[in-house]
């Protein structure tokens, strides 16, 4: 069985924004915590917490809602998917919303967002891009 981790995470993201819960739990993986510090640094949510329970690692995300109770993250989409895969080049990284929003990508040199990236002159995987 596979499952797509990535997808999985982004899901429980906007179905807890859709419900206005706080903080959603997930298991771990250093993908997912690389991707949650990220919109963590971006302001797309307050915080995150990695911990172990009977053995298993665990991804607490405390989202983010502005003053009116609307939750930060407008839009969360999953580009690159196991069934087609999404590579780009520096200078063809997609920009989200003229530059608004973030897209997440994996380079050889780790997850980083789409201006990172771009300064760096590293292509990759485009994973999601976040609005």
């Amino acid at each position: 069985m596979m499952m797509d981790r990535i997808a999985d995470m982004l899901t429980r993201i906007r179905n807890a924004q859709t419900a206005g819960i706080e903080k959603v739990e997930m298991p771990a993986s250093k993908t997912l915590l690389a991707m949650a510090e990220i919109l963590k640094e971006e302001g797309y949510i307050a915080a995150v917490k990695a911990y172990n329970h009977k053995g298993h690692r665990f991804l607490r995300l405390t989202l983010r809602y502005d003053d009116e109770g609307a939750p930060v993250i407008r839009e969360i989409q999953r580009v690159s998917k196991p069934g087609r895969r999404v590579y780009s080049g520096a200078e063809d990284i997609p920009r989200v919303r003229r530059g608004y929003g973030v897209a997440v990508v994996s380079t050889s040199q780790g997850i980083m967002t789409d201006k990172k990236a771009r300064a760096a002159k590293i292509g990759g995987e485009v994973l999601c891009t976040v609005f």
